[in-house]
C-alpha cells in the first residue's frame, strides 16, 4: 500500500460524534508510552500527524486520520499507567470501552506492547477483554530497535506462549521499530488486504 494521504480529520470523547462509519477504520492502542504516536507517524510516512510526548498519558481523545480517502486511522488514548487522576483513568476506560463495542465499522484494533518487555498482566487482560467481546485485533510489538533481537524474539515468544495458555487460535504479530521503519509494510499490507476482503463481502450482500 502507498500513502498517498494521511490527514487529521477530527477529535472525539463521544463515540456518537465520530465521523460517519461507511469507511473501514483501523484503531491503535497500548499502555501509555509504548511509541503509539511514533508507529503512527511512521506507517503514514508524516513526522508531525500525531502528536509525540515523552509523558504517558498525552492521547486523551478519540483521534480520527483519513488515509488515502479510503480508511481511518484512529489514535485511542493508551491504557494502564498514566500521569493523570484516578477520575480521569475511569473516564477513559469507559470511552474506549464504548468505541471498542459499539464502532460498527471498526475493522481491526492493532494492540500495541513494548517489545522490550516480559509480558505484562495488563495486556494480555486487555486482549482477553478484546477476545471476549469479539472485538478483531492483531499485537504490534514495538521499540525492537532499542535491543538486541534476540531479546525482542524472546519476549514476542513468551507473550505467544503466556496467550496460548487460553487462546484457541494466536492472533497475528507484528515485530516494529518507528526508527528503523521495520514492520511498515507488513501492516500496510495487512490493512490492505482487510479491506479488500471487505469491499469483498459488501459486493456480495
Amino acid at each position: 500500500m502507498n500513502i498517498q494521504e494521511a490527514k487529521f480529520l477530527m477529535s472525539n470523547s463521544r463515540v456518537e460524534d465520530c465521523p460517519p462509519p461507511t469507511l473501514p477504520e483501523y484503531a491503535f492502542i497500548g499502555r501509555s508510552n509504548v511509541g503509539k504516536s511514533s508507529l503512527i507517524n511512521m506507517l503514514t510516512g508524516q513526522k508531525g500527524l500525531a502528536k509525540t510526548s515523552s509523558l504517558p498519558g498525552k492521547t486523551q481523545l478519540i483521534n480520527h486520520f483519513l488515509i488515502n480517502n479510503k480508511w481511518y486511522l484512529v489514535d485511542l488514548p493508551g491504557y494502564g499507567y498514566a500521569r493523570v487522576s484516578k477520575e480521569s483513568r475511569v473516564k477513559w476506560g469507559r470511552m474506549i470501552n464504548y468505541y471498542l463495542r459499539k464502532r460498527e465499522n471498526l475493522a481491526c484494533v492493532f494492540v500495541l506492547i513494548d517489545s522490550r518487555h516480559e509480558p505484562q498482566a495488563v495486556d494480555l487482560e486487555f486482549m482477553e477483554q478484546l477476545g471476549s467481546e469479539g472485538v478483531p485485533f492483531v499485537m504490534v510489538f514495538t521499540k525492537a530497535d532499542k535491543q538486541s533481537g534476540s531479546r525482542t524474539q524472546q519476549n514476542v515468544t513468551d507473550y505467544l506462549q503466556k496467550m496460548e495458555q487460553s487462546w484457541d487460535e494466536v492472533p497475528r504479530h507484528f515485530i516494529t521499530s518507528a526508527e528503523d521503519k521495520t514492520g511498515r509494510e507488513d501492516i500496510l499490507q495487512f490493512i490492505e488486504e482487510v479491506n479488500q476482503q471487505l469491499a469483498q463481502e459488501a459486493d456480495n450482500m
